[in-house]
Formats: structure tokens, C-alpha cells, sequence
């Protein structure tokens, strides 16, 4: 029997009202030294902050502009064509930004080349995820996994890979990750309409695939549409399971599958701890708790790395709020913090390990620096902030203002191969 008694951490998480993770950073801000970051607070009048009803719509970021830069045509012509999906980025480095799309899409004319799809005239909606069954557009699967650098001109293209996605019943990538640890910088892709996970070497070469193609499952070598992974320093992983699937699974460093936990909620009503609906993502802390996004229950469950549950604490109302990203970052001071992508209400959100909320930024919409699906967060070494969208079709890179107070950026990931 699993101990699921709360912890001093869980105790004061499971205190924290629900509503505060959509509250608006209300307290008075001092202007800091122009030209430098600051560890106090800045007045976002004075630096020219935009701001809507009393909250920050960039946070402490300059409003960012069209990224990546549009594909040459190097290998194919883009004339009436455009972004897809944008569902995951990684920042390698600020000169080597990972991105996963899933295929690109017609472009309508008498639009700019590759307008990201939010903001095609005249609006067609959300960027459609799949063009099986009746939805969505005709699509190519072309540049599904390429690098840009901090211009966003492409650096690197796997174009040997492009029709791994292409398959019937796939939409393409879901996520694209790095392990920190990993001194050969392997590059992971999850497929979560496929059911799979691939693993590559850095120039490119598949050398792992974890599930059956198009055959969803529970087991050691099954899955249910998975979304995310995360590692411990050993090199052991973990893989949020899934959209379908209930579960988070544990792969030792030689690939074998270890364990697993989690179930359907007994009474969706009232879910408990272990039960989960949609496990959309998945983090780890130094001291090795794994923090996973139970994305319909608007709540992060925490776990150790033997799946004993510690505590979970909500992100928001359940029915508004939607956890789409989860990541742990180190603030100036070093101390590890969480960062969310809250899908549900276009928000950026920060909080503690112990779950208690800190401070929030952004708005939903199509316009830059708006968001419409925020899926995946990631940063570089220059403290740039990268987040991609699956309904706008774009990245979008937020630079930190002059004066900026650092603790109210997003913070660096950690990366040990550096």
C-alpha cells in the first residue's frame, strides 16, 4: 500500500486557493538602474511594460516579434505554405533552438510568407492537429524537426526523418527534449498520436524507439498517447503517459522499463492522489521529486522516484486552468523553482517546490506576445525565454527587458553537459 499522507511541503500546498494562480502580480513595483537586471522589483510604467487590468502582458520582457525567421527554400519551395503546430522547443543553447513541428500548413494568399497560422487573414481558427477523420487541413510533413539560432534562421534540418511522422492516424511531434545530463546530447521526440518515443544521436541518427506505432497500451513497451520525459542524473527516466494513458513509467539508464503508477480517477468528481486525467508533463527537482502535470485536473502531483506520492497542489480552477508545461528552473539565488505554461488561461505561472504560488504574467490571444496554446517552455544560457504554441503556429522568443527584476523572468534550466 502506497503512504499517501501529506508532508509539511504538501500540507501547506494543499492550503493555497486555487484561484491565486490566475491573480495579477498586485503589488507596487520600484523602477530599477536602466541598462541593468535587477533583484527588486521595477516599475512597469516607467520601463514602458505593457499592461491590460492591472496585469503584466510580457512580464518582465521586451514584446517579442516574429521568430523563427522564414524557411529558405533551399530544399523546397514555400510559397503558399506555412507553419504548423508548434508543439515543442528546447534551447540548446542561445545560438541552437530545437523545434518540433507537426508539418506545415497552407498559407492562404495574399498573406506575408510564413504568418503564423493565429494570424491568418482571414482567421481559419486554431492550427488543426491532425488531417485524419475529417479534421483539420491538407498538411505537408516537411522541416518537422529543425534548429534555428538566436536570429531564428535554420541551423540544422533532419529531413531523413520527416516521414517517421508521417503516418495515418499521427499529427506529429509532441515534445523534444535534451537530458541534462547526457554529455552526447541525445535528442528525444515523443509522439503522442503514435504512441511512441524516439531517441537519436546528436547528428541525427534514430537509434531508439520505445512502443508500437499506432498501437496504444499499458505495459513495458505500450503506451497511450505519452507526452513528456524527464531524467534523473543516473541516467534513469521517466515518461508521462499520456492524453489516453493514466500513468508515469520508469525506464532504467539501459532502457528498461523499471515500473509504473497511476489510474483512472475512481470518482472524476473527487480524483485522489495517484489518479490522473491527461498527464501532459513531467520535471524533476535536485532532491529527485517528480512533479507531473495532471492536466484536466488542473493540479501538479509530486512523487518520489519510486512513485510514492508526496503531495499535489492545484494551478488554478479546474475547468479554467490547464497545465500544459511544467518545467523546473533555477532563480538568481539558485533555489529551484517551477515555471508553468498554463494553457487554459494564457498564462505564464511561478511557484515553490511546496506548491505555493509566487507570481504570474501574460494573456490569452493570437497576437505576439499574447498566447494561444503555450506548450512547451524553455530557456537558454542568456536567460532568453522560448515557448511554443500549438494553436498560433509559432515560437515565441521574449527577450528580458533593461532593468528587468530576474526575479520575475523565467530561470535557467539545468544543463550539465555544458
Amino acid at each position: 500500500m502506497r503512504n499517501t499522507s501529506m508532508t509539511g511541503r504538501g500540507l501547506a500546498a494543499t492550503l493555497i486557493l486555487a484561484t491565486s494562480a490566475l491573480a495579477g502580480c498586485s503589488s507596487p513595483e520600484v523602477a530599477s538602474e536602466p541598462g541593468t537586471m535587477s533583484e527588486a522589483p521595477m516599475a512597469g510604467a516607467q520601463m514602458g511594460m505593457a499592461a491590460h487590468d492591472g496585469q503584466e502582458l510580457y512580464g518582465h520582457y521586451m514584446q517579442p516579434e516574429p521568430f523563427p525567421q522564414p524557411l529558405p527554400d533551399t530544399d523546397h519551395s514555400h510559397d503558399g505554405w506555412t507553419w504548423g503546430s508548434m508543439a515543442a522547443v528546447y534551447a540548446e543553447t542561445p545560438d541552437k533552438i530545437w523545434i518540433a513541428m507537426r508539418g506545415e500548413l497552407p498559407l492562404p494568399p495574399g498573406n506575408a510568407p510564413f504568418t503564423p497560422y493565429a494570424l491568418i487573414e482571414p482567421f481559419r481558427g486554431n492550427a488543426p492537429p491532425t488531417d485524419d477523420n475529417g479534421r483539420g487541413y491538407e498538411r505537408r510533413y516537411l522541416h518537422v524537426m529543425i534548429a534555428v539560432n538566436s536570429d531564428g534562421e535554420l541551423v540544422e534540418y533532419w529531413p531523413q526523418h520527416d516521414d517517421l511522422f508521417n503516418v495515418r492516424g499521427g499529427r506529429g511531434p509532441h515534445k523534444i527534449k535534451m537530458s541534462p545530463y547526457d554529455p552526447e546530447k541525445h535528442i528525444w521526440v515523443v509522439d503522442d498520436n503514435l504512441h511512441q518515443i524516439h531517441k537519436f544521436t546528436y547528428d541525427g541518427e534514430l537509434i531508439l524507439t520505445h512502443g508500437e506505432q499506432g498501437v496504444p497500451g499499458r505495459g513495458p513497451n505500450n503506451f497511450a498517447r505519452p507526452t513528456d520525459i524527464a531524467w534523473l542524473p543516473d541516467g534513469t527516466y521517466f515518461i508521462s503517459d499520456g492524453y489516453v494513458g493514466t500513468r508515469v513509467a520508469k525506464y532504467d539508464p539501459d532502457d528498461n522499463f523499471v515500473m509504473d503508477w497511476g489510474q483512472e480517477p475512481a470518482d472524476p468528481a473527487n480524483p485522489g492522489p495517484y489518479e490522473f486525467d491527461t498527464v501532459h508533463a513531467i520535471t524533476i527537482s535536485e532532491d529527485r521529486m517528480i512533479y507531473v502535470s495532471d492536466r484536466a485536473h488542473a493540479r501538479i502531483q509530486v512523487f518520489d522516484e519510486n512513485g510514492e506520492f508526496q503531495f499535489m497542489f492545484p494551478t488554478g480552477p479546474r475547468g479554467s486552468s490547464l497545465p500544459y508545461a511544467v518545467e523546473v528552473m533555477l532563480d538568481p539565488s539558485g533555489e529551484e523553482v517551477l515555471w508553468i505554461a498554463d494553457g487554459g488561461t494564457g498564462r505564464m505561472l511561478k511557484y515553490d517546490l511546496e506548491g505555493n504560488y509566487l507570481y504570474g504574467w501574460g494573456t490569452p490571444g493570437n497576437e505576439y506576445g499574447h498566447f494561444n496554446g503555450p506548450h512547451s517552455i524553455t530557456t537558454d544560457q542568456d536567460r532568453n525565454l522560448y515557448i511554443s504554441e500549438v494553436f498560433a503556429g509559432r515560437v515565441q522568443k521574449f527577450v528580458p527587458r533593461s532593468g528587468a527584476d530576474v526575479h520575475k523572468i523565467v530561470g535557467q534550466q539545468l544543463r550539465e553537459y555544458n
